[in-house]
């Protein structure tokens, strides 16, 4: 069916999913043995342990002085609407998205807030938006990295300093692989499952002086559920960034995420996650430089994503297929590598495009991607021999 011998060298860790994602290097359920358990999240431990993280996040980020950290109800989905719901509706409001959860946010805006004054950029899988078209005397919605689709924002410039309107930034699959310039961004989202594979729960939210501006200046048209509302007689709820969290967090997932935090800290912060991040990044796009089935869906090599790295099979045999041939083709391989144990949660997200979809954030070993390879290989001519069989 196939010349290509299967691969001797497996990765050590499979886990290369895009969320939750992998544990970092040396996990072990030891790490959790200081949790807080059996006591309450708003006495003195655990209030410490979640004042803690908020602490650690900012030094891990470089979050500057003046901005607020918060950890907010529902994970990153959360932190967004938390934003959406209690910042927008006092200008007008540009949207712009390039994959799936972007345009979520697009969708929530203009069906469940139902603002009026809305624009819309939004760009197909693979492409990135014209950054320059932007209004920002509105405020802007926007991902940093589209965790569907590969593409992220290749740096801040083009937000202007000077802007009107606030900078909404979902930046779950970006915090600590990706540079955020915090001084572009009013408003930034992220989730602890992400990159530095803590567990899943609650969201962290980071505000900067102008949001809180915003926060005690305006008050939205339209109720706020508890879990949204961030002020209280039109003042900011200062507490939330204390650690009083408005609902019960897991303790358990609170020490997961002190344990990933203090190992970043421990291998260097900021500059060694975004260093290891890149080096996985390039581990997959060598092989698919040099391999003529395989590319990167996102066009631009400026905007390629070295978290959530999305790749397309652009084998003729295979891109002449109709798009659920494509899709079950591309299944099958996962399927392949998840039975051979070397790779889980490759597949492609189920509103992208047909393909692969591998992880290659900071918790991600370069080595095991590097193993990971030749069996993309490997498992690929296994399809292709099985679709030319069925021929």
């Amino acid at each position: 069916m196939t010349d290509i011998s299967k691969p001797d060298i497996r990765p050590v860790n499979p886990r290369f999913s895009s969320g939750p994602c992998a544990k970092r290097p040396g996990w072990s359920p030891e790490a959790l043995s200081d949790a807080a358990l059996g006591v309450s999240h708003r006495g003195k431990a655990g209030k410490a342990k979640l004042k803690q993280a908020i602490d650690l996040t900012r030094e891990v980020l470089g979050v500057p002085d003046d901005y607020l950290v918060g950890i907010v109800p529902a994970s990153d989905t959360g932190a967004v609407e938390m934003a959406l719901w209690s910042l927008l509706g006092a200008r007008g409001v540009h949207m712009v998205a390039w994959e799936s959860f972007g345009s979520g946010w697009v969708t929530d805006v203009v069906k469940q807030l139902k603002l009026d004054d809305v624009k819309k950029l939004e760009a197909d899988y693979g492409e990135l938006p014209d950054l320059s078209k932007i209004e920002f005397d509105r405020d802007v919605v926007f991902t940093w990295n589209g965790t569907t689709s590969g593409v992220r924002a290749p740096n801040g410039d083009f937000i202007p300093d000077d802007r009107e309107g606030l900078t909404i930034c979902d930046a779950t699959s970006a915090a600590f692989a990706q540079a955020l310039p915090f001084e572009k961004l009013d408003v930034v989202t992220f989730s602890w499952q992400k990159a530095l594979g803590g567990e899943g729960g609650h969201g962290m939210l980071i505000l900067s002086p102008r949001a809180v501006e915003r926060l005690e200046s305006y008050t939205p048209a339209w109720p706020l559920p508890k879990i949204f509302r961030l002020t209280k007689g039109g003042k900011l709820i200062a507490d939330i960034f204390e650690g009083a969290t408005i609902n019960t967090p897991s303790m358990l997932c609170v020490e997961d995420y002190l344990d990933a935090l203090n190992w970043a800290k421990r291998i260097g912060g900021l500059s060694a996650l975004l260093a290891r991040a890149d080096a996985n990044f390039a581990a997959i796009d060598g092989f698919v430089e040099k391999t003529g089935w395989i590319a990167n869906l996102a066009a631009d090599p400026a905007t390629r994503s070295n978290t959530s790295v999305c790749l397309k099979i652009v084998h003729p045999a295979v891109a002449s297929l109709p798009a659920d041939e494509q899709a079950t083709f591309a299944k099958g391989i996962v399927a392949l590598l998840d039975k051979e144990g070397v790779a889980k949660d490759i597949g492609a997200y189920r509103d992208a495009p047909a393909g692969l979809r591998i992880w290659a954030g900071a918790t991600v070993e370069t080595s095991d991607l590097e193993a990971l390879m030749p069996w993309l290989d490997w498992a690929f001519h296994q399809q292709l021999g099985s679709l030319k069989a069925a021929a």
